[in-house]
């Protein structure tokens, strides 16, 4: 069952800082997250991730 549309997307503030930080320099590089139950937004795109 997916996650109710009122409440929004789930994205870990820790996983959100590291994107933020590398939007801010234009950097592309593969991190790794443990994440799993964090919401791919629209800031993470062109990002590569690897979930563990």
């Amino acid at each position: 069952m997916g996650r109710s549309v009122k409440k929004g997307p789930y994205v870990e503030p820790s996983l959100l800082v590291k994107i933020t930080a590398l939007n801010e320099k234009n950097e592309k590089k593969v991190f790794k997250t443990w994440s799993r139950r964090s919401t791919i937004t629209p800031d993470f795109v062109g990002h590569t991730l690897a979930v563990h």
